[in-house]
Formats: C-alpha cells, structure tokens, sequence
C-alpha cells in the first residue's frame, strides 16, 4: 500500500507539473525563436542603459534618417516627424521617361497600401528622383493614377539637395543623373526600404523580386512585433 500510495503522488505531481512546464517552455522558447531585425548604417554603443527583464543593457545608438523638409502630391510639407512612431515603407521613382522599374515598384507599392490601408502605423512613400519635372502638381495627377492618398502613401518632391542627401546619405541608396547619347537618364537602386518608428534603417528589398517582396511582408510583421514586445520589456 505504502508504494502505492507514492506512485499515485508521484503521477499526480506529474499531471500538475507538466501544464506549468510546458507553458514556460512554450514561452521561453517563442522568445529565443523571436530574432529582431538587423539595423542598417553606422552605431555605436551608448553611456546610457535600458532595462531588460530586471537586467542593466548598454543603449546602442544606431542610424537615424535625418529631418527634411518636402512636398507631398497635396503640396502639404512632410518632415520625418510626421513619421514619428510609424513603420515607413519607402522606395524612389520619377513620372517621366522608362518607367518600367518604377511600375513594377508601384505595383507592388499598391499590393502593400491594399494590404495595410486600415493599419495607422504602417505609411508609404514615394521619394522622386526627378524633382525638377515632379512638381506637386505633377505628382497629384499622378497620385490620382495610382489613387495614392497623401498621409497614408504620400509621393514626395521638392528641393533636389535635400532628396539627394537623404537618399545618398539617410537611406544609403544610390541615385544620380546621368548623360546618355544626349539625353538625360537616372540611375537608381530600385529598392524598398523598411524604417522602423524612430526612423531606423532594418531592411532593403529589391522592388523586382518576389522572395525579396514577400520578406518585406514578413519583416513588416515582425516589426509590429518588436514594439509590442519592446513595450513589455519597458525599452
């Protein structure tokens, strides 16, 4: 009777335990299977420190795209603070000449907008490379077309400087004007790139490439994610 009575304890401290267990491993485990997404661009490690589940981490201050001053399609200024705690996707087009690239990248710019039109924390916007031509009101006509609602996709312009300094040097992609037989062309990286809600670079993905645009959905997610988890973690 005496053994008995220990395995019946025995079994029913293991059908108690069990539930308990598995939940925090569930737990645990989701986290570590959780992996961030990269940042992009130059950082360094800060004075200051975070806490994490009780524990002191370093801040690490990584790169930032600066403030700037533009017109939308409606010839509303738009500065990065409007962005303030958004999820930007942001790619480069123009209205005139070969377009192909760019409507590739406007398609797939729509496919996203349909997808996130009822989500406020997700914006797009259309940087043009051409904004000697892309005046507002070029852009409003051409918003139109592709029935880009300024706020929620807005299509930039403005001073060339500006856009080429936060192109080259904010977003790290390329772009420039060149001569070719006479006629004026535009290189450019015909890229997506995804900025988190302090204006960090976490992705690039070809405007082209299926895999690349599916990833992009994927690392959107993932991003609403990381703020509801930096949210608990008190980051």
């Amino acid at each position: 009777m005496k053994a008995a009575s220990i395995k019946k304890i025995l079994i029913l401290v293991t059908i108690l335990a069990v539930p308990g267990f598995l939940y925090n491993l569930l737990v645990e485990k989701g986290k570590n299977r959780y992996k961030p997404l990269p940042f992009f661009g130059p950082k360094e490690v800060a004075s200051t420190f975070h806490s994490v589940r009780g524990k002191q981490v370093p801040d690490t201050v990584y790169h930032q795209v600066g403030d700037f001053k533009l017109l939308n399609q409606n010839a509303d200024t738009i500065t990065v603070k409007q962005y303030d705690g958004k999820i930007v996707v942001l790619n480069l087009f123009y209205t005139q000449g070969d377009t192909y690239s760019v409507n590739v990248a406007n398609k797939a710019m729509k496919a996203f907008e349909t997808t996130y039109h009822k989500n406020k924390v997700v914006n797009f916007v259309g940087l043009s490379i051409d904004p000697k031509n892309d005046t507002p009101e070029v852009l409003n006509k051409y918003a139109t077309v592709l029935a880009a609602k300024p706020g929620k996709w807005d299509l930039l312009t403005g001073d060339s400087t500006t856009i080429y300094n936060l192109i080259n040097k904010g977003l790290f992609i390329d772009a420039h004007k060149e001569v070719v037989n006479g006629l004026p062309k535009f290189v450019y990286s015909n890229m997506f790139v995804l900025l988190d809600y302090q204006h960090r670079i976490r992705g690039y993905y070809e405007a082209s490439s299926q895999e690349a645009l599916a990833k992009l959905d994927d690392e959107i997610k993932v991003l609403i994610t990381e703020e509801l988890r930096n949210n608990e973690d008190g980051r």
